[in-house]
């Protein structure tokens, strides 16, 4: 590494440049591959993590809040867990190791790592702007995950889960997928801690879903009580083609979740909706940048935030418009519930809007229980913690239950209600 380091490095960022020349020889990949990685790395050394002072990570002070990286990579023994939707397929990696065995029917299904030793990934590693310090890391790390290609016309009876599963360490790991023409599916990207010791949790997934398809993605993340968890995904949305984004926080101590989506084919429409569940002394961070770029698309973003304790949670939420995407019609709202006066909850909600015939508008609000709802139940004999838990559940499954699939409903009604009986 020849550039110089121009920032007075933190002992997070010291122990991440200490890792990657631990790591380095033991890492998958070929020399373009290499270069790529050294270059990041450098990059992020130069620099520092951000802080502050950069407007995207504004109420994330990453810098001072990454406190703990672990020195080793993730070991130990962990099992698959049962599909959140019973008897859909499952495409688990342990410990950020993909299996060598993974297949599912129909369908192209690789490990990342081959991609990563044969040099196919090194174009893909690439950080998408000089603010990218999620891309920096992962692909600085990264060591597999899983490649899935859906041929033209497939469609999945079940859904089709990816598990990272993890006890502990540094896990990193990609996910591309590519929709072909005409799928209809429902995929679930679950990050999950078991018992083990703290962790860094990099994830970088890139979608490309192609023109006609209706898809259905969601990000379950219940990461442990002292996890870091650095998340981004990546999505290419194509011509007439649907997708219903779900992102459920339900864990880890330092979360961001960044989305960036860009409608690409006209006729498009892309429909978000997130739940942050947040207690403890927390910090979740979710930033989406959606840009419009061709006419005659549409989009819609809920976000509903329940925040307990001391916790702290961010929504910044970009709608780009570009000049040529007339017709475009984009609406974005973030709804938030705080349960103590010690919470917090920062709303950025940003209208980039470059063409005169659109239809756009964002909003935000923030409150406690409505008391008259409260003094309801309560007069119908029901404890008040117990009417409190209701309504909160009732905040949060109006979202969920828009999916429509019930066994589907059901498995994630079931992982809001288990978190509010444990923060509530």
């Amino acid at each position: 590494m020849n550039i110089q380091t121009t920032n007075r490095l933190t002992a997070a960022e010291t122990a991440l440049i200490e890792a990657y020349n631990d790591q380095m020889g033991d890492l998958p990949g070929d020399g373009e591959v290499f270069a790529v990685r050294d270059r990041l790395l450098d990059e992020l050394k130069t620099a520092g993590l951000p802080t502050r002072r950069v407007e995207a990570w504004h109420y994330t002070d990453f810098k001072n809040l990454l406190r703990l990286v672990p020195s080793d990579i993730g070991k130990g023994l962990v099992e698959a867990l049962p599909a959140t939707v019973e008897g859909s397929p499952v495409l688990a990696a342990l410990q950020g190791k993909a299996s060598e065995k993974a297949s599912v029917k129909g369908l192209t299904v690789g490990r990342y790592a081959d991609s990563l030793i044969n040099g196919t990934a090194a174009a893909g590693l690439e950080a998408l702007g000089k603010d990218d310090a999620i891309g920096r890391i992962n692909a600085s790390f990264v060591r597999d995950g899983y490649v899935i290609d859906f041929p033209d016309g497939t469609e999945l009876e079940a859904p089709l889960e990816v598990q990272f599963i993890h006890a502990g360490g540094q896990i990193h790991s990609r996910l591309p997928v590519s929709f072909g023409a005409d799928v209809k599916a429902t995929f679930i990207e679950r990050h999950q801690a078991v018992e083990g010791a703290a962790a860094l949790v990099s994830s970088v997934s890139e979608v490309k879903i192609g023109k006609g398809s209706e898809i259905t993605w969601i990000v379950l993340q219940e990461q442990g009580s002292e996890d870091t968890h650095l998340g981004q995904l990546r999505i290419d949305l194509g011509e007439d083609a649907k997708l219903r984004l779900f992102v459920i926080n339900a864990g880890g101590k330092l979360v961001r979740q960044e989305l960036y989506i860009k409608v690409v084919g006209e006729g498009a429409d892309l429909t978000l909706r997130g739940i942050n569940l947040l207690g403890g002394d927390t910090h979740t961070d979710v930033t989406m940048v959606l840009g419009h770029d061709v006419p005659n698309t549409g989009s819609t973003e809920v976000i509903r935030n329940v925040v307990f304790d001391r916790a702290r949670g961010v929504f910044q939420g970009m709608i780009r418009v570009a000049p040529d995407a007339q017709k475009t019609d984009a609406k974005m709202a973030c709804n938030t519930l705080l349960m103590s006066d010690d919470a917090e909850f920062s709303v950025k909600p940003e209208l980039e809007i470059f063409a005169d015939d659109v239809q756009c508008g964002h909003g935000a609000t923030v409150a406690d229980i409505d008391k008259n709802h409260l003094y309801y139940l309560m007069a119908r004999g029901i404890p008040e913690n117990k009417a409190r838990a209701m309504l909160v559940n009732a905040f949060v499954a109006e979202i969920v239950e828009e999916l429509e699939d019930e066994a589907l409903v059901e498995a994630l009604e079931g992982v809001i209600s288990a978190w509010l009986e444990k923060h509530a």
